[in-house]
């Protein structure tokens, strides 16, 4: 939809027609946990705009419950399921956007289908949960992986006076940070009250009646009246089959930095589409919000006839666990050595304001920098109150091409009830010079 909301303010008379096999659109998915929590009051909350509002303010043509299930490349069209009515037609084009998201995995695991399962993707999904709960008032609850949906579900349904059994197959929560600082994540969460279960790999589901009543593992069995799936996802890329559009890393749609396919006249953005690593130097995919909205710019942009590239990422990302902060951009230690690039690390533990200040809390900051160079290959912050937002500095740094030592000469601001004298950020960036 920012795609679609540029081309309009770009070209004022273009007809432009959005599919969407959903009900919503331009939603805020990353606030699904905190709905589901009750931080949230109301779904509406979460909408950024409803299609009527882009049909009568921005004539824009949204048709909502509206599934496209085949592009036909040579005659410029694509064939849709109308999911109300069950019935197909086919819509022309001159240019077409595919914007199709991702979707959560769901292994072929037996039960999965059943009642008090759920994987979050669309707000649907997110409402789905939280009227299963008003319904149904589970106890027990069961996260299948420690990623950003995992801990974010964990903490919402905690705050819901669960009892929470979080497994994952992995030696660690938080895959995309290294261990150690993923061990701090795992020890708050477990003093937390979540029952935490790590290096275990899930079997089946128990089901009773067509509802699931408990979770397996390789290890053991846990009652479960909820379970959440957390298992990562998918491109949703599935439209390019059959069709000469290319796809690439983990089966994300193939796109130059302008956000072209490798069919003329078709584009892909967002959780679908692949991105260029700012420290690979090659293509990535990373599904985020930030960078799906992004996307949708540039490619509005491009469909206006603008010249604009999407520059790249550095897999920036942010969560919380209740009090506890958490953040990481760039590369890890794991991706840099399957990357054979050498490297150095620091890790420092500091405050998040002058010592005397009050509020004054723990921080820990690593950082990676090339070993030849000195410049900043990645970084990662656990912390509390006042530490995650401090990735972005390294964030920018590494955009920029900056070295550990031009984070300890930067110009930072400083005053008690913010910061140490040396930020943390700069502190970590002194040990590495």
């Amino acid at each position: 939809m920012s795609a679609a909301s540029k081309v309009r303010r770009e070209q004022p008379d273009r007809e432009i027609v959005v599919f969407e096999r959903g009900r919503h659109t331009s939603y805020s998915a990353c606030g699904m946990p905190y709905f589901i929590a009750g931080q949230v009051s109301d779904s509406d909350q979460l909408i950024a705009r409803k299609p009527e509002v882009f049909r009568e303010k921005q004539n824009i043509d949204v048709r909502i419950n509206h599934e496209v299930i085949k592009i036909d490349v040579d005659n410029k069209k694509i064939e849709v399921t109308n999911i109300q009515e069950n019935s197909t037609f086919w819509e022309s084009y001159d240019e077409l956007l595919i914007a199709t998201g991702a979707s959560p995995i769901r292994p072929d695991f037996e039960g999965i289908g059943s009642d008090g399962i759920f994987g979050l993707s669309t707000l649907q999904t997110g409402i789905d949960v939280f009227e299963y709960i008003e319904k149904h008032s589970p106890k027990k609850a069961v996260i299948v992986g420690g990623g950003y949906i995992g801990i974010e579900m964990a903490e919402a349904l905690l705050d819901l006076d669960m009892k929470v059994t979080l497994f994952d197959m992995a030696p660690q929560v938080m895959p995309t940070m290294d261990k150690d600082m993923a061990d701090l994540i795992a020890e708050y969460m477990q003093e937390s009250g979540v029952n935490l279960y790590l290096n275990e790999k899930l079997d089946r589901f128990e089901v009773k009646n067509g509802t699931v009543t408990s979770v397996l593992t390789d290890q053991r069995e846990e009652e479960a009246e909820l379970v959440v799936l957390g298992m990562g996802v998918k491109p949703n890329a599935a439209l390019t089959s059959g069709t000469p559009i290319e796809t690439g890393v983990k089966g994300a749609i193939k796109v130059n930095k302008k956000l072209q396919t490798s069919v003329p006249g078709i584009w892909a953005a967002g959780d679908c589409a692949e991105s260029y690593h700012l420290v690979k130097k090659e293509q990535t995919w990373i599904a985020l919000g930030t960078v799906a909205n992004k996307h949708g710019l540039v490619a509005g942009i491009n469909l206006s006839g603008g010249p604009l590239e999407f520059p790249g990422v550095c897999g920036t990302a942010i969560t919380k666990f209740k009090d506890l902060e958490i953040s990481r951009t760039g590369l890890s230690e794991k991706e840099l050595e399957e990357s054979d690039i050498k490297y150095k690390t620091a890790v420092i533990e500091s405050r998040t304001r002058s010592g005397y200040y009050p509020g004054s809390d723990k921080i820990t900051v690593k950082l990676i920098s090339e070993e030849k160079s000195g410049k900043v290959l990645g970084g990662q912050i656990v912390g509390f109150t006042g530490s995650a937002k401090r990735i972005d500095t390294i964030a920018t740094a590494i955009t920029a091409g900056m070295t550990a030592q031009n984070i300890v000469d930067l110009d930072l601001s400083y005053a008690p009830p913010f910061s140490p004298v040396w930020d943390p950020v700069q502190t970590a960036a002194r040990r590495l010079v």
